[in-house]
């Protein structure tokens, strides 16, 4: 059995919702020989996922790399006010090429967050943010087989460009966890029986709500703590507000793939305009014939949807990604941003997670196409409430 510490390391390298690079920069942090954390622009926005165990005293160096000041604010750890990251309320700003010190103690397990606290809203626009899991000193409290951690952010890139747009307030075009977009999320890959945590932080600027297909689980830790068992609520369905955590968890009894996502439809899409018309009905001919006169390659879409936009394919700007993407057994599954699938297969190691391909359904479970005349179906045409009368004694 491997521990928690192990089990999360294991679980966001082989769902690549934390880099293998950065889980190995953080696993073995001490002091002082902590492990190095690179500037918060390079390669992957989202940062390192820090770990370490309650009653842990920690010391964290800070060398800012930007162009100006900084701050890391520790939401939700409890920690001495001039730890806490607020730049000229806690402490002066860490100006660009200097390096200060955060040290305090762990005084509770959890999942937390880090953040800027200087000039906010354009540093984290451009994707300074990570997770902070502190774990129980006790193993054995809230132990679970397999521990994922998912950071909701948004950016605002234009197509063909490489810089977010960081006066963005609503209008945010790439919704990604841990700075991915589907279908470039690896699946949660688990096995039948395994104990299950999904951890969700979330610092958008709007919440969301996350559904998981298939299953019903548990709420059990927000970032103020965890939730006595007394106290856990069932979902299937969990809001994520903005600046939060939420942590569920579930026994994976039932196979197959099962669809998890943001449920805000705008948010399972990718590099989506907001002005675009609705053409479903619409006669497009002669439109299509004027713009071709100067545009010969254009094509007409959403007539009757946009579904396909799934299955097209056309040459794209730089740095830009399909609306819907991503195929299944069945076909395209068009979707994008907040989606990916729990895998639950039997079977399955304790230290793999390696993408087991695609669930083949049993016969007589799979929902199927009807080409015989339909049955008469009970329809109630009364706009008035059916009660169903009471058995007599006659029956």
């Amino acid at each position: 059995m491997m521990n928690r510490r192990q089990l999360l390391g294991a679980g966001a390298a082989g769902a690549t919702l934390v880099s293998s690079k950065a889980w190995g920069q953080t696993m073995n942090m001490g002091l002082p020989e902590a492990a190095v954390m690179d500037s918060a622009l390079t390669q992957s926005p989202t940062r390192p996922t820090i770990e370490a165990v309650e009653g842990d005293r920690v010391r964290i160096y800070v060398t800012n790399r930007l162009p100006e000041h900084t701050t890391v604010h520790w939401h939700g750890l409890i920690l001495p006010s001039g730890m806490d990251g607020v730049g000229g309320l806690s402490h002066p700003g860490i100006p660009p090429g200097k390096t200060f010190v955060y040290e305090f103690d762990l005084t509770k397990s959890g999942t937390f967050m880090y953040h800027p606290h200087g000039d906010e809203m354009v540093q984290m626009a451009m994707g300074m943010m990570g997770m902070f899991v502190v774990h129980p000193k006790d193993p054995d409290f809230m132990r679970v087989d397999r521990d994922f951690l998912i950071m909701l952010n948004a950016f605002d890139i234009d197509p063909g460009t490489y810089i977010p747009r960081i006066m963005t307030m609503t209008d945010f075009n790439l919704w990604t966890w841990n700075s991915r977009i589907f279908p470039d999320i690896d699946p949660l890959v688990v096995n039948q029986g395994d104990k299950v945590r999904v951890r969700v932080g979330n610092l958008t600027m709007t919440n969301h709500p996350i559904h998981m297909h298939g299953y019903d689980f548990k709420v059990t830790c927000t970032d103020g703590g965890w939730v006595p068992e007394s106290a856990q609520w069932p979902e299937v369905s969990i809001d994520i507000p903005v600046g939060a955590m939420r942590a569920y968890e579930f026994t994976a009894d039932h196979l197959g793939d099962w669809a998890i996502h943001c449920h805000k439809s705008h948010h399972t899409m990718n590099a989506m305009g907001h002005d675009v018309p609705t053409l479903i009905g619409t006669n497009s001919s002669n439109m299509t014939r004027q713009v071709r006169r100067v545009q010969p390659e254009f094509m007409p879409m959403g007539t009757a949807g946009m579904a396909d936009m799934g299955e097209m394919s056309m040459p794209l700007p730089d740095n830009t990604v399909p609306m819907m993407a991503g195929w299944g057994p069945h076909g395209p599954l068009e979707m994008g941003g907040m989606f990916s699938v729990v895998k639950v297969r039997q079977g399955i190691d304790a230290d793999d997670y390696e993408d087991p391909g695609w669930y083949e359904n049993p016969p007589g479970t799979e929902a199927y196409e009807w080409t015989g005349e339909l049955p008469e179906f009970a329809q109630n045409h009364s706009p008035k409430t059916q009660i169903t009368p009471k058995p007599t004694s006659k029956g």
